[in-house]
């Protein structure tokens, strides 16, 4: 009989052995944002430096505020856990405040991930910060 590894606990468990904190593995497993938002104000996409690809769909109100975002990703667990974390701290956030985001910032929310996916917050930050560049210079056209 196979069980399922989600509803096991092991997965929780390889995750957690493998150096990631509750809040990181609560992101991953729950993926509360993960998808796309159906007629975007922007939509762009960026790749990691480990091939990773994440496309973040923003959805942003008349006063420049971040109403809501999406991510879509191909990647680990860490990539998937930062872009989850992310959003929680963009989301209601004017685009200048989400600019200021940064690396830490991700990090601190997440509380641990393995050192060696440290390059995984740079990249959900830098493709959260490419969709608000874009979408800043689409309405500067």
């Amino acid at each position: 009989m196979v069980t399922n590894i989600a509803t096991s606990g092991a997965e929780r468990k390889m995750l957690s052995d493998a150096g990631y904190a509750d809040p990181a593995i609560n992101y991953y497993l729950e993926k509360k944002y993960m998808g796309h938002i159906e007629n975007a104000d922007q939509v762009s996409e960026n790749v990691g430096s480990c091939g990773d690809t994440m496309k973040i769909y923003l959805e942003i109100d008349n006063q420049k505020v971040i109403k809501d975002a999406r991510y879509e990703i191909t990647g680990c667990a860490g990539a998937i856990s930062a872009a989850m974390a992310a959003v929680d701290l963009v989301k209601g956030k004017t685009l200048d405040e989400a600019l200021k985001i940064n690396d830490g910032d991700v990090f601190k929310v997440l509380e641990n991930i393995p050192e060696k996916k440290h390059h995984c917050i740079q990249l959900a930050v830098k493709t959260m910060h490419k969709g608000i560049l874009d979408y800043k210079e689409k309405l500067s056209m």
